[in-house]
């Protein structure tokens, strides 16, 4: 059987990809910081993205049980969200190292199986990667980092034909998004009173405009991603949802139109100092 990575495994769209793709007769190395509650049959991998060490013993162990990998599926992420004023730099570093360094480090380590295995990497993005959104400066940035990432390694890996694929998934019914509100929760909570009195407007306009939003079903991002695995000639890009919309339309709208119809859509349109 064919053997995949699927980090981010016990997260909404991990789990249920790693099911999926369990489903279809994978080999399924569910990489994951903590207890996963999986079956016999998948074969749980400790692995923290973040902690260089953990992806090299992560690839170590992987390495002395099959010959080769047929796919990488950089899943795992988190959300840093609120105003660049108000994010702590730990946050931002937490941003960055989790959504752009890890798959990074991810790729790095497990290249050697995937040359092996004639594989490909899967890299799970997001619309802001390429529409970068007002409060969500950091995430957008982290997610830019992983699509130029993408990019190079598209070039780099041709010679060994290795695809390298996007998925931009749109807003989901993920633990993620709570997440990330509990956690932008507490940075206020430690930042300063009048800079986060500057930004109250701002807040209150982005949480209602959330609000708004109807977050879609992760069994239909962990589709995409499988196609993506099982495809003969995968697509450089697949993307779900609102995202084919955010993603496609948006970046082509003149810069200053571009930027009215992101501050009307989080509600930021009518803030005055």
């Amino acid at each position: 059987m064919k053997a995949v990575l699927v980090t981010g495994s016990t997260g909404g769209i991990g789990t249920a990809t790693v099911g999926l793709l369990r489903s279809r007769g994978f080999t399924v190395y569910a990489g994951a910081r903590g207890p996963a509650g999986f079956g016999p049959e998948v074969r749980v991998l400790p692995l923290d993205v973040a902690d260089p060490e953990s992806v090299a013993a992560a690839a170590k162990r992987v390495a002395g049980e099959v010959d080769g990998l047929w796919a990488v599926v950089n899943n795992a992420g988190v959300i840093v969200q609120g105003p660049l004023e108000l994010v702590p730099a730990d946050e931002w570093r937490r941003q960055l190292e989790v959504n752009t360094i890890g798959p990074a480090s991810v790729v790095r380590e497990f290249l050697p199986l995937l040359r092996a295995g004639g594989g490909r990497i899967v890299n799970v993005s997001a619309a802001t990667g390429r529409v970068a959104m007002p409060l969500m400066g950091a995430l957008s940035a982290s997610k830019a980092g992983l699509e130029a990432l993408s990019n190079a390694l598209r070039l780099e890996l041709a010679p060994w034909r290795i695809p390298v694929v996007v998925i931009e998934p749109g807003t989901t019914e993920t633990e993620i998004f709570h997440r990330a509100g509990a956690a932008a929760d507490a940075a206020l909570q430690r930042a300063d009173r009048q800079q986060v009195e500057l930004y109250r407007a701002h807040l209150e306009a982005y949480a209602k405009a959330m609000s708004r939003f109807k977050p879609g079903p992760v069994d239909k991002v962990a589709e995409v991603i499988v196609r993506a695995v099982e495809a003969r000639r995968p697509k450089r890009r697949y993307a779900v949802a609102e995202a084919r919309t955010l993603g496609a339309i948006l970046p082509k709208l003149p810069a200053g139109l571009r930027d009215r119809v992101l501050s009307s859509a989080v509600g930021l349109n009518g803030i005055t100092p």
